[in-house]
């Protein structure tokens, strides 16, 4: 696949910058027309029997201003050097640059990511007091305001976020509440959690021409042996497994395509670079609810996989038609594949 088959046009006034409430639903069934639900018709749509899988990783407050320089923080080397991710060219190697608290940070090594090394030890304390949630870039350039605001803090994390690791929320999952995981519940749905931790690929555009020589940047996950016991009975019974978000379906792609250390009475954990794209042939995932995705990326890839890329893109533009709110903020999609 080509890159510039992930392409669409984008109307910058819908892409979403807050949260939408309710949330609008495009519903996909195989081969029929999308069709336009609301959120509670969806949630009567998920059958009891059937098993709803969902995302519990918790983001992380990496990203650090130095004045207008933005830092994302990824991961710590040792006591104070840590890999980063900023806008480094015009910087030189043995740069100094100011953060705030009396923290300098030293450039050692450039490339994608940085490494630094700070002027002290540094922990969570620290990046609770200054650091901000990494909201989506294209959020930022909406807004035309680079900072968090304060309803972020309540709405950029799901709710039951608990396992923290990530640098961007599953967002698939800010539709949903407490009250309606437990309405599905009560109604005979089982839900189950995985834990995928949200990495640096997801703010590294892809660059590579040919979508098979994109360098998938890895990703944490970890499948428990009760989860895993619970799909496998849930698709021997003939019930189906929803996907929430396209990081649960990575998740349960990789165990279930043997990618992940580990088997079903240990469960399995480790560090995928699955990439998903058209051609690729689902294991566990029968029904997948996610957001809009943005244009030349490999979240459009997997919906593509899912689906295929020429109805994608029709029921794309179908939703733009009907000023459907875009992106990590944006409306739900539920895609059943084109096998039901």
């Amino acid at each position: 696949m080509k890159l510039t088959d992930l392409d669409f046009s984008c109307p910058e006034e819908l892409i979403a910058t807050a949260p939408q409430r309710p949330s609008r639903v495009m519903w996909v069934p195989g081969h029929e027309e999308p069709q336009e639900i609301s959120f509670q018709d969806l949630m009567a749509r998920i059958p009891a029997g059937d098993a709803l899988v969902v995302n519990n990783t918790r983001v992380l407050k990496r990203r650090v201003f130095a004045g207008e320089v933005e830092i994302l923080f990824l991961k710590q080397i040792d006591s104070c050097d840590w890999e980063v991710l900023f806008p480094s060219k015009k910087y030189k190697i043995g740069s100094v640059l100011e953060l705030p608290l009396g923290v300098s940070m030293t450039l050692l090594e450039k490339g994608r990511p940085q490494k630094v090394r700070l002027s002290e030890a540094v922990g969570e304390e620290y990046f609770q007091k200054i650091a901000e949630l990494p909201l989506p870039p294209y959020i930022q350039k909406a807004r035309e305001q680079r900072h968090t605001v304060e309803a972020d803090e309540s709405w950029y994390q799901t709710a039951w976020a608990k396992e923290p690791g990530s640098f961007a929320a599953p967002t698939a999952s800010l539709h949903f509440s407490k009250s309606d995981i437990e309405e599905l519940k009560a109604r005979g749905v089982k839900v189950v959690e995985v834990t995928l931790h949200v990495g640096l690929g997801t703010f590294l555009p892809v660059t590579a021409e040919d979508l098979n020589d994109h360098d998938m940047h890895e990703e944490y996950v970890e499948v428990s042996a009760a989860t895993w016991a619970l799909i496998q009975e849930t698709k021997q019974k003939g019930h189906k497994i929803w996907a929430l978000g396209t990081t649960t379906a990575r998740s349960l792609e990789s165990a279930g395509g043997g990618l992940l250390p580990g088997s079903a009475q240990v469960g399995f954990q480790g560090f995928t670079k699955l990439l998903i794209q058209p051609g690729y042939q689902f294991k566990v995932v029968d029904r997948l609810l996610t957001n809009f995705h943005q244009p030349q990326s490999t979240l459009l890839a997997l919906v593509a996989g899912f689906s295929s890329l020429e109805r994608v893109k029709a029921c794309y533009q179908w939703a733009i038609e009907r000023k459907f709110r875009l992106f990590s903020y944006g409306d739900l999609t539920c895609w059943m594949g084109n096998q039901q």
